[in-house]
């Protein structure tokens, strides 16, 4: 015959498997059956999963865009004139009067499709652009050594610079006239190359990107049929590809290590303005034209578009009452079973559910028993511990005579 524990073990499952969770806006197909409209709510959910897939790849797109932004390219009219003051008008006998100086200004404005702004709408800076200084990596104004031979050489650099402007000022005592000379290395992001004059001639472009060359070459190749047709790692090198990398056939990874020497940094751009202590304010009417990169003034839009995506308050509390509905949809879909179960068979219900209420009870119980016995079986081998250790003790100790006995007999209860 087998024991109490026995059984209870065996009542005991390994392992219970969990129910699987229904989303909290989907409707059971119980619901759906009894509910036949609830089959235009279905409809629905299938369409706003759609949508939330769309917005998500969108998201995905807008987040790449913002990333590597496009650009567009666009002239920089770079304007270099000088203000001065006190020219010819100080007196020696006056000893607070202010020395005369000069200030050289350096601005510049992003013309809208290549049209000349008039001079006072060119001044004012558009927001949506860059600011003036971002466009340049570092500005350097040489004045004439023998009139400043202590500070002729003022340098900008953007790795210092603690914030962009929208243009730069040298102000200077003098009272003469002199060419101060401009330098301005450009600032491109991703960083763009000058080609030699041979690749110039193969590619047909002067300044561009690492990755642009290489793609041209590719371009270049794939319009000629120079692929090997048995190797598509190889092409062919036509006569101005030979004069350019020395080889009749080169791999196609060897083009980047090839090109290198091709490649050097852009030139500088050298201004040049005469200083002007008289005559009319500002002196001098020479601009500059610069090619720059752009980003799309849509990535404003686009950061104000993922903004309002993820702070929508009336889509989350619309949720939050549709998950209300259902939970309460699902409640009262449980209740209708119970009470409809009992009324159709009321004693075959309620042997049903007693026999339910029994096997439940049973596997609490012998859950029970489980724990307890593994808790005896933890609890045995610690005391066991614990004598060993004092029984060791006390064989090293001095005790002697009754006192001993005692001891051991006291470790043994």
């Amino acid at each position: 015959m087998a024991s109490p524990m026995k059984n209870a073990m065996e009542l005991t499952p390994a392992v219970r498997r969990k129910k699987q969770k229904l989303p909290e806006k989907q409707l059971q197909d119980r619901v759906a059956a009894i509910l036949p409209e609830s089959a235009l709510y279905t409809q629905l959910l299938e369409f706003e999963s759609r949508v939330d897939a769309a917005l998500a790849r969108k998201k995905v797109d807008i987040l790449k865009c913002l990333k590597n932004p496009p650009c567009v390219q666009k002239t920089l009219r770079i304007y270099v004139f000088n203000t001065f003051s006190n020219q010819g008008k100080t007196a020696p006998q006056k000893p607070n009067a202010e020395p005369p100086t000069w200030t050289l200004k350096i601005v510049g404005r992003i013309l809208e499709d290549g049209i000349d702004p008039e001079q006072a709408a060119a001044m004012r800076p558009n927001p949506m652009y860059p600011k003036f200084s971002s466009f340049f990596k570092r500005v350097t104004i040489f004045l004439d050594q023998r009139l400043y031979p202590e500070n002729h050489m003022i340098v900008w650099d953007h790795a210092r610079a603690t914030a962009h402007h929208e243009g730069f000022e040298v102000k200077r005592m003098g009272d003469k006239e002199f060419t101060a000379t401009v330098c301005l290395e450009m600032n491109y992001s991703p960083e763009k190359f000058k080609l030699s004059p041979a690749l110039m001639d193969v590619l047909g472009i002067e300044v561009e990107t690492g990755p642009r060359i290489i793609s041209a070459i590719w371009h270049y190749v794939k319009a000629r049929k120079l692929q090997n047709p048995n190797d598509p790692s190889y092409f062919t090198c036509d006569p101005p590809l030979q004069k350019l990398f020395g080889e009749e056939k080169m791999k196609f990874t060897m083009v980047s290590q090839k090109i290198s020497s091709h490649l050097s940094p852009p030139q500088l751009v050298h201004l040049k303005h005469q200083i002007k202590i008289s005559g009319n304010i500002p002196c001098g009417e020479m601009c500059y034209d610069v090619l720059v990169d752009i980003p799309f003034p849509i990535q404003r839009e686009l950061n104000m578009l993922l903004a309002n995506t993820e702070k929508n308050k009336e889509i989350d509390a619309c949720d939050e009452a549709i998950v209300a509905a259902i939970r309460k949809i699902h409640e009262h879909r449980r209740r209708r079973a119970f009470f409809l179960g009992f009324s159709q068979s009321p004693v075959e219900f309620i042997n049903a559910l007693i026999e339910s209420q029994s096997k439940d009870l049973k596997m609490y119980l012998g859950n029970q028993v489980r724990m307890l016995k593994e808790n005896a079986i933890q609890s045995s081998s610690i005391n066991h511990g614990w004598r060993m250790l004092l029984f060791a003790i006390l064989q090293g100790s001095p005790l002697m005579g009754p006192r001993r006995l005692e001891a051991h007999s006291i470790i043994l209860a």
